[in-house]
């Protein structure tokens, strides 16, 4: 695993975020991730379409409506009896279009009378106790538990403008492992979500540093 190429270690990123590496495997890209800040965001928007598709509801999938069968052929015979005996024949061109809004008619009923799908619920959200080690920061967490990792959703203002920061997630045995970047707003308030490989029930922590300072800190 130490001789891949950067090619082939980012061809692997789309497997790491849905947990399809075995451990060797892992661990591996996971020393990679560390000093590659561009997988690291790279891994950063596919852990949010991989949280989409976490929102998918299967069994509510089906497919688009469609008028019935032999529609357009009904609506064009009966305009054309109706032609042959109450109309002249300079009108067709006007029966013809009949004929096409009544059938366009028809595609949008389908449309507009197709089932709405339940609103697909969202995944609950933790509150956790975060710990602000340096003035003026203020901050805010909440986890959400995912089948591939926790997500963090940050709250927070205080950090210097355009200054970079890195989080990282704790695991129950101490292990440390990236959980995204974010750059300051000042004053502003900023939410980010924050995505890391921890399971839920091995997470025991995360913190926000600068250089290797912590600044915000949570335990679980």
């Amino acid at each position: 695993m130490n001789d891949l190429s950067h090619r082939e270690l980012r061809e692997m990123l789309g497997y790491y975020v849905t947990g399809k590496l075995d451990e060797p495997e892992r661990l591996s890209l996971q020393a990679h991730l560390d000093g590659c800040a561009a997988c690291r965001a790279e891994v950063a928007e596919l852990r949010g379409t991989v949280r989409k598709l976490d929102l998918v509801d299967v069994a509510r999938i089906d497919s688009e409506p469609s008028p019935p069968p032999g529609l357009g052929e009904d609506v064009i015979r009966h305009v054309r009896a109706a032609q042959s005996v109450r109309r002249p024949r300079r009108s067709t061109p006007l029966l013809i279009a009949a004929a096409i809004a009544a059938l366009a008619i028809g595609l949008g009923a389908g449309w507009w009378l197709k089932p709405t799908p339940a609103t697909v619920a969202l995944p609950p959200t933790e509150t956790v106790a975060v710990q602000v080690d340096r003035a003026p920061v203020d901050a805010s967490a909440k986890l959400i538990n995912h089948t591939w990792g926790v997500e963090i959703q940050l709250t927070a203002s205080g950090f210097e403008t355009g200054h970079a920061y890195q989080v990282e997630m704790i695991n129950t045995r101490g292990e440390r492992s990236s959980a995204g970047e974010f750059v300051g707003t000042g004053t502003r308030q900023m939410r980010c979500n924050l995505n890391s490989a921890v399971l839920r029930a091995d997470a025991a922590g995360f913190e926000v540093l600068d250089h290797g300072a912590v600044l915000v800190s949570s335990t679980f």
